[in-house]
């Protein structure tokens, strides 16, 4: 337990309180694949959903026709005011394509289709549906800041499970970067980014004006992405981040398809993408021999860390995963970002209608 601020407000959980909040005037955006609807995790969001009873939640619903009719009456079966939006569907598909919006689909894509419609409310809470120790304090607490003078918050946690630290693409490879990155360059984002306890949680609430700001990634570099917009559109004062304790959700594997390497790759992109918008010039080799020392030096950290408190740690294995985050550190290519709703000639209310249209005719087949 602990009390210190961060450049930013830091707004910790003390005793449990959850404090009061504007709920009924948020909308609540949570991704969702057909494979993650009806488990044990997403039944327990969406059961403490209907207890904090947000104005809507917009579930952002990647998947097969045969498989939509499912989610929707899942979704429906929940005392809330849910809708579906169906982000693959064949109509909204083309809709995109007709834009030149059809790009990579992931869950990032997703999320901004949804941010498009849910920003007709006040504020917006985006979190997943796999977090297992979820609780109806998680929205309140995320909307509290927006209500009291901030512009845009974001969670922190810890990710202790099963006798062992996890959280490993933020401990091993987004926080050293960062860190190396501060003795390599004075940009006041990076101190941004630093001042935030853990940049790559899922969970973030912004105003509507913000939200219509972002830039969104397509796919994993969706958080980071967001928060170098996020400097832009609130900065220090604006922000601030809200202690959700602790939190359990899926683990992937280092490797494979969709395994933290190849989610590091696009974490990665998104950062130096970020950075050069705004006129930073990194030495990749440098910066990846940097990295690798505050890496090594963070492990032993880590290892005393586990240590102290009984758990199981394998520096040899963290070692390993450091030789392949490494490789993500280089120039970020092509651009795939989504423009900012403020800048879209996409209506998200035609993205709703087509949507709605495309799950009635999957649903009647």
């Amino acid at each position: 337990m602990e009390y210190v601020q961060e450049r930013i407000a830091t707004l910790h959980d003390f005793d449990g309180t959850v404090p009061a909040a504007p709920t009924d005037r948020a909308a609540v955006v949570v991704p969702l694949t057909e494979r993650d609807h009806a488990s044990l995790a997403a039944e327990r969001v969406f059961s403490r959903l209907e207890r904090v009873d947000p104005a809507r939640v917009f579930v952002a619903l990647r998947a097969a026709p045969d498989q939509v009719g499912d989610v929707v009456r899942w979704v429906d079966s929940f005392d809330l005011d849910g809708e579906v939006l169906w982000c693959n569907a064949p109509a909204v598909e083309s809709r995109l394509d007709e834009r030149g919006l059809d790009g990579n689909g992931g869950k990032g894509r997703d999320v901004w289709l949804a941010l498009g419609v849910a920003a007709r409310h006040d504020y917006v809470v985006v979190h997943d549906a796999d977090a297992t120790t979820y609780s109806v304090a998680h929205v309140p607490k995320l909307l509290f800041p927006l209500a009291n003078g901030f512009q845009f918050s974001k969670g922190y946690y810890a990710r202790v499970e099963n006798g062992r630290l996890y959280g490993r693409l933020f401990r091993l490879f987004v926080r050293p970067l960062l860190q190396a990155l501060d003795e390599e360059t004075d940009h006041p984002l990076v101190d941004y980014l630093l001042a935030f306890r853990y940049a790559l949680a899922g969970e973030f609430a912004a105003t509507s004006e913000v939200v219509r700001t972002l830039r969104v990634q397509p796919g994993w570099g969706l958080e980071v992405g967001t928060l170098g917009d996020a400097f832009d559109a609130a900065g220090f004062e604006g922000s601030a981040q809200v202690d959700l304790g602790t939190h359990e959700h899926d683990h992937r594997a280092v490797g494979g398809p969709e395994g933290l390497g190849d989610m590091c790759a696009e974490v990665g992109a998104a950062l130096f993408r970020a950075l050069a918008d705004r006129g930073v010039d990194l030495d990749y080799d440098a910066l990846s021999a940097a990295y690798r020392d505050v890496a090594e030096a963070t492990i032993e950290r880590y290892a005393a860390d586990a240590a102290f408190n009984g758990l199981e740690y394998d520096p040899s294995g963290e070692r390993d995963q450091v030789d392949q985050y490494a490789a993500a550190i280089r120039a970020p290519g092509d651009d795939h970002r989504l423009p900012a709703w403020n800048d879209c000639e996409l209506d998200p209310e035609t993205v709703r209608e087509l949507s709605i249209r495309a799950i009635d005719e999957a649903t009647a087949e």
